[in-house]
């Protein structure tokens, strides 16, 4: 990478830290400290509160994305902070569930990703294009382990609105990371084409990476709310989940960095992607397994472990996938449609996830999230190979 390719990678990556952050420090504990609140009796509505921040992310990632290809990238990842930070606010004051959900759509309305993907793109050449998505894929799942060790420490200190003040409080220095250490935005960037959301939607290449999106994180929302209760079932207290989630994760980062990265430049891209989509659909079926047969913690650990390194590796590519795709006039507005099925997928992971734990148990849950792994392995497997950056001409 050059010098301006490095610190655009990293303070983007540590916007995307320090907000993800404030997410999962309250993903290991809500469904426990929500469940306390007036309403909480629930589960669906636990798991609405839960997805709803996805919801709003969903409806609005299209437009930030379209109004960062019109007004630049810098200013409206600024306003989306200061939004998610509002909602935040409003989550740490909540009186009841209602108004979590309410303090929650509130949250996803700082719809930023999109804008800071792009950004990302526009600052990396393709050759490196892989390798910066990559390390805001391992900043968020790097926080999403120091969470899971955070999470219940603080939760006893501060409860949960306080969870929710603290993460207000990160969004906020997320702005002085966006004003003060990111790269000014390119001189030459071209003008923002009108009917560029009509071109994202006809191209199917971006709608096949836009699906799997969608079907990527609705799977991982859904695990996490059963995962838990099978850790515990298991002899692990919630207090000492981390143990099993953060060795899964750092392993998985060294997977990823010896085979992603060394197999794309050989031009086996294509191979890689498919055997991560098949793999979490394995990794469903084990867990699937794990709920009605009682899987020790060993068989937990190997499963999280292959998990994760299906996921990163996803993590990091679809988004370099979709900014390689896209012309540059409609990059937003592609990784905006991304980023809204992404989005969905969270809502839809949390919501449906509740729903189907109330009605076919953990064993259910894990045969849908299988057969939605399946689905997307099917509608994937017509992808056209991936040319290494070599190939391509892209490194000299």
């Amino acid at each position: 990478m050059l010098p301006l390719e490095r610190r655009s990678s990293f303070s983007l990556a540590a916007i995307f830290a320090l907000r993800m952050l404030g997410l999962f420090l309250v993903m290991p504990v809500f469904a426990l400290e929500a469940a306390k609140m007036p309403g909480g009796d629930d589960v669906v509505q636990v798991g609405l509160a839960m997805g709803m921040y996805g919801l709003t992310q969903g409806i609005l990632q299209i437009p930030f994305g379209m109004a960062s290809d019109r007004f630049g990238r810098k200013p409206v990842m600024v306003v989306g902070l200061l939004v998610f930070a509002l909602g935040s606010m409003l989550a740490a004051w909540a009186p009841t569930l209602n108004w979590l959900v309410v303090g929650r759509a509130v949250q996803g309305a700082g719809a930023i990703s999109a804008a800071v993907t792009a950004l990302l793109a526009d600052q990396t050449r393709d050759a490196v294009r892989t390798k910066a998505m990559a390390m805001v894929g391992a900043s968020i799942s790097l926080m999403f382990a120091l969470s899971l060790v955070l999470s219940p420490w603080l939760n006893a200190g501060i409860g949960l609105d306080g969870l929710f003040f603290l993460t207000g409080l990160l969004a906020l220095s997320g702005i002085a990371v966006v004003i003060w250490w990111v790269p000014p935005e390119p001189a030459d960037t071209v003008p923002a084409s009108r009917s560029g959301l009509l071109q994202v939607l006809r191209d199917r290449a971006l709608v096949r990476l836009d699906v799997g999106a969608f079907v990527l994180h609705a799977v991982q929302f859904s695990m996490w709310m059963a995962l838990p209760a099978m850790l515990v079932q298991a002899g692990l207290p919630k207090d000492e989940h981390w143990r099993m989630y953060l060795p899964a994760v750092l392993g998985s980062f060294f997977v990823m960095g010896s085979t992603l990265f060394p197999l794309e430049r050989r031009g086996y891209f294509r191979a890689v992607f498919l055997a991560s989509i098949a793999l979490i659909g394995l990794v469903q079926l084990g867990l699937m397994y794990g709920a009605a047969h009682a899987l020790p913690l060993s068989g937990l650990a190997i499963l999280m472990f292959a998990f994760f390194c299906g996921f990163n590796v996803l993590e990091a590519s679809q988004p370099s996938m979709a900014s390689r795709l896209a012309p540059v006039a409609v990059r937003g507005a592609a990784l905006g449609v991304y980023n809204t099925l992404q989005s969905l997928g969270f809502f839809v992971g949390g919501a449906i996830g509740g729903w189907l734990m109330r009605s076919v148990g953990a064993p259910g849950l894990f045969t849908v999230c299988a057969l939605a792994m399946l689905g997307w392995l099917a509608l994937a497997w017509g992808m056209p190979p991936s040319p290494s950056p070599a190939k391509a001409g892209l490194v000299g």
